[in-house]
């Protein structure tokens, strides 16, 4: 990803767009096909002597015009034509925006399918659900990844949408009216390059898509920070259910060699929030002057390299520690059935509401067992239950025990399974 972002990329980029404009130049006759040919063979530049011209021009797009014609001659003439610098550095921004888009669905394809494996051989491992981080009811931990997986899908769908949304290219020169350059110069040049021509451009491209590209991005490093986070409570030393994968030789601390510490997902999360703070930058940037104004470049030479290079690592990172990820079923369990199980309280209620007790009575009736286990040094929700009087003269003992039994959390897996194609 780096290397689609440096100077390099940027200028071969500009250099394409100029090379597609003239090719539809001539394609229209107004550039001569040996003159094209010369300019085929000898455009090429110089990063450090375009730094050198700009430092005396202070003019990003005259200094690299001025180091191609250096190598071109004086068929220099024919490039540029009708053009304005945002033809060039927009367009060429596309390119690079594509690029980069194109390598972060290779990586989004990769996560999708680790957690896919996870999520397909821990379908049936149970473990506890939370809700305001309290335990709810069980289930498994290849569900929790299910839904990891779909929001994984939603992502590489946006980053599709987000292809099209950018890929667009513009030629239509000062104020963008094609008042100096045939329009049909655009259309051609766009093709070649694998663009679209902008709908209606100014003198650049509208900054919303420029947005929604960042937007995307963030939306995609907060979905990675959602199962960082989990990831995280997950490897609590009171929980333990999951741990991320500690290297040989590795160190948690310098003060405590017992520490293990989830710093990787710890990583991602941090990360989300650099993503995050540039969303306001980019909707800000849509505000410009009139048909234009360079307010918006000076960010966007931070911003969009900056975030899609942390992204691209973000997904990488995050791919791996799903790939080595240490699970603990048996800790999982221990962790459900705290308190003798008080997690199947609502089967027990349904229960007693199928045997006639009104559902305000079965819920303080079942409660009250719940809360006593819960309080209780070593209480046990499932010994309250039995010797309790209201619940055992209306449940028997297989119906009680069939209150605690996972399958019921489990018996529609199928149906999640086969939408994900898990």
């Amino acid at each position: 990803m780096g290397n689609i972002w440096t100077e390099q990329a940027k200028f071969q980029s500009w250099l394409d767009v100029e090379i597609a404009a003239c090719e539809a130049n001539c394609k229209l006759g107004r550039i001569p096909k040996h003159t094209m040919q010369q300019i085929k063979e000898k455009a090429a530049f110089d990063p450090k002597r375009i730094l050198e011209i700009e430092h005396e021009v202070r003019h990003d797009v005259i200094a690299f015009l001025t180091n191609v014609n250096e190598y071109v001659g004086d068929a220099g003439r024919f490039i540029h034509l009708g053009m304005t610098s945002s033809d060039v550095l927009d367009t060429g921004l596309a390119l690079q925006l594509k690029s980069s888009i194109n390598l972060l669905h290779k990586e989004l394809k990769e996560l999708e399918n680790s957690i896919r494996l996870l999520a397909r051989k821990h379908k049936n491992t149970v473990m506890i659900g939370r809700s305001h981080a309290i335990h709810g009811e069980p289930i498994t931990f290849g569900f929790k990844l299910a839904g990891w997986l779909a929001e994984t899908k939603r992502n590489s769908k946006r980053l599709t949408s987000l292809e099209e949304e950018i890929s667009i290219g513009q030629i239509s020169g000062a104020m963008g009216t094609y008042a100096n350059t045939d329009p049909k110069v655009e259309e051609i040049a766009c093709e070649i390059l694998g663009l679209k021509p902008d709908t209606a451009s100014t003198q650049i491209i509208s900054r919303d898509r420029h947005a929604c590209y960042m937007q995307t991005l963030a939306l995609i490093g907060s979905s990675l920070d959602r199962f960082a986070t989990e990831i995280r409570n997950l490897q609590r030393t009171d929980v333990l259910e999951v741990e991320e994968s500690f290297a040989k030789g590795q160190k948690g601390s310098s003060a405590m060699p017992h520490k293990r510490n989830p710093i990787r997902s710890e990583r991602i999360s941090g990360l989300a929030r650099v993503l995050r703070s540039y969303v306001v930058a980019s909707l800000e940037n849509i505000a410009l002057w009139h048909e234009r104004d360079i307010s918006h470049s000076s960010i966007e030479r931070m911003m969009l390299p900056d975030s899609s290079i942390t992204l691209h690592f973000m997904i990488r990172e995050m791919t791996s520690i799903i790939q080595g990820l240490g699970i603990y079923p048996k800790n999982m369990l221990r962790n459900m059935n705290i308190y003798g199980g008080v997690v199947f309280s609502q089967r027990v209620l349904l229960e007693l509401v199928k045997s006639g007790m009104s559902r305000e009575e079965a819920y303080k009736v079942v409660q009250k067992n719940a809360h006593m286990a819960w309080n209780q040094e070593g209480g046990n929700f499932r010994n309250n239950l039995e010797k309790d009087k209201e619940i055992n003269t209306r449940l028997t003992k297989e119906q009680l025990t069939d209150c605690f039994n996972t399958e019921i959390h489990q018996a529609n897996l199928d149906i999640i399974w086969e939408r994900l194609g898990i």
